[in-house]
C-alpha cells in the first residue's frame, strides 16, 4: 500500500482520470513516487466500485486494492442484505477481503473482528475503515480459524471461503474450497451461536447440504434477478426442517418468496389463461417453482416449463405478462402470425434455442412483444404471445 497515492494532488488525478487506462500504461506516470502500475490500480478500482459499491466514491481517501479482489467482493446491496441476518453483538468475519460485508455488519453489530491473511489486503481495509470511521471494527493480519482454538464465542461467525485454488482454477464443492468448512465445521458451530456462510451460486443446494452439517436457513439471493450467492445459516443441533428464503433485490421492491424444503411439492396445472407468470432466478435456483401453486393462486402451465398463469392478475415474485395470443407450433400459424416481428424471445421447455428460433423465423430482438416457446399441459408445443406487465 503506497500510501503516497493519498495525498490530494495525486488523489484529484484519479478521480478527474478519463479515458483508456492502455494510453497510460504506455506514456507512464508523471509522478516520480508513484507508479503507472498503481495509479492504474487506482483508476480501474473506482471504474470497478461505480458499478457496485458507489458508497466508497463518496468517500475521500479509499485505497483501491487490486481489480482481482473488487471483481469478488460483495455489491453494497447483498452486503446490507446479509447484515440484516446477524445476530447483533459480537461478529468475526474469518476471511475479511476488501471488507465489504465486515463494514456493512459494522453497522449492525456491537464489534466485529476482521481477520485477513493478505497483509496487503489487510492495511487497505483497515485503512478505509477508517475513513468510513467504522470504528466498532478490528482487523487482525492473520487466520481466523486460529480463534477456533480460543474460548472466545461470537454471536455471529461469517465465512466466505475462497473459491479459487492456488493455481486460480474455480472451484464451487465446499470441500474444495479454502478454507475448507466441512472441515472445521464442528469448531466453527462450537465458537458462535450463529453461522454464516457465503458460497458460489453453482453450489447445489443438496450438495451443500450433504457438506454442512446444522443448516436451519438457506437464502438464494440475487440482484436485478441474477443470482449472485447462497447464504447458509446453522446453529448447532438444529433440528427442524431447512426453510429456503429467496429474494430478488431490486432497485424499487425486493422479491421474496419462502418455503419448507419439506413442505409437500402439491402443485395444480392448466392451460393458459389470462396471466402468465414467470418466476425469478432465485426462485428457479432454488428449486422453489415446486412450491408456488400451493402459495400463490396461480396455475402451472406443465410440469418441467416452470411458467404460471392465472385468470385474475396478482402480485408474483417475477416477470408478469398479460397473454395476447397463444398460438400452435406449426408451421403454417408461425410463419402467419409471428414470422419476422421484433419480439423479445424466452422458451420453456422447448428442442430449439432462442438463437435457433430467431434464425429459423427471422425474428428480430427488442421491442414490447414477448414470445414464449414452450410445452403446454398437454404436451403439445405452443408460442405464448404477451405484452410485459410493468412492476
Amino acid at each position: 500500500m503506497n500510501k503516497e497515492i493519498l495525498t490530494t494532488q495525486i488523489q484529484e488525478f484519479i478521480k478527474d482520470f478519463k479515458g483508456d487506462t492502455s494510453r497510460l500504461a504506455f506514456s507512464g506516470s508523471p509522478f516520480n513516487n508513484i507508479s503507472v502500475q498503481e495509479l492504474i490500480q487506482q483508476i480501474e478500482g473506482r471504474q470497478k466500485a461505480n458499478k457496485k459499491l458507489d458508497y466508497l466514491l463518496v468517500t475521500d481517501g479509499i485505497y483501491f486494492p487490486p481489480k482481482i479482489n473488487l471483481e469478488q467482493t460483495s455489491s453494497q446491496q447483498t452486503a446490507s442484505y446479509k447484515s440484516t441476518l446477524i445476530e447483533n453483538d459480537t461478529l468475526a468475519d474469518l476471511t475479511g477481503g476488501l471488507g465489504i460485508d465486515t463494514y456493512h455488519f459494522s453497522l449492525k453489530a456491537t464489534n466485529v473482528d476482521y481477520f485477513e491473511l493478505n497483509k496487503n489486503l489487510a492495511e487497505i481495509a483497515a485503512h478505509n475503515f477508517s475513513k468510513l470511521d467504522a470504528n466498532n471494527i478490528s482487523v487482525v493480519n492473520g487466520s481466523g480459524l486460529e480463534l477456533l482454538n480460543t474460548v472466545h464465542k461470537y454471536s455471529t461467525i461469517y465465512i466466505d471461503p475462497s473459491r479459487r485454488t492456488e493455481s486460480k482454477q474455480k472451484v464451487f464443492f465446499l470441500n474444495d474450497c479454502e478454507p475448507n468448512v466441512p472441515e472445521h465445521i464442528e469448531s466453527l458451530l462450537d465458537a458462535c451461536s450463529l453461522l454464516m456462510i457465503k458460497t458460489s451460486p453453482m453450489l447445489d443446494i443438496q450438495v451443500g447440504l450433504n457438506e454442512l452439517k446444522d443448516v436451519f436457513e438457506i437464502h438464494v439471493v440475487a440482484l436485478n434477478n441474477e443470482v449472485k450467492e447462497l447464504l447458509w445459516l446453522c446453529k448447532k443441533n438444529t433440528l427442524d426442517s431447512v426453510n429456503i428464503k429467496t429474494i430478488n433485490l431490486k432497485s424499487t421492491t425486493n422479491q421474496t418468496f419462502d418455503f419448507k424444503l419439506s413442505a409437500p411439492q402439491d402443485t395444480t396445472y392448466s392451460l393458459p389463461l389470462t396471466y402468465l407468470y414467470e418466476p425469478n432466478a432465485a426462485i428457479l435456483k432454488a428449486g422453489g417453482f415446486s412450491h408456488i401453486t400451493s402459495q400463490l393462486s396461480v396455475l402451472k402451465l406443465q410440469q418441467h416449463a416452470h411458467l404460471f398463469t392465472s385468470e385474475i392478475l396478482i402480485e408474483f415474485p417475477g416477470r408478469r405478462f398479460k397473454i395476447e395470443e397463444v398460438i400452435p407450433y406449426s408451421k403454417k400459424e408461425i410463419k402467419a402470425k409471428i414470422a419476422g416481428m421484433k419480439a423479445n424471445v424466452t422458451t420453456r421447455n422447448f428442442p430449439e434455442t432462442v438463437a435457433i428460433l430467431r434464425k429459423k423465423w427471422k425474428l428480430k430482438d427488442g421491442g414490447n412483444i414477448y414470445l414464449f416457446f414452450t410445452t403446454l399441459l398437454d404436451n403439445s408445443r405452443a408460442v405464448i404471445k404477451c405484452s410485459k406487465i410493468s412492476d
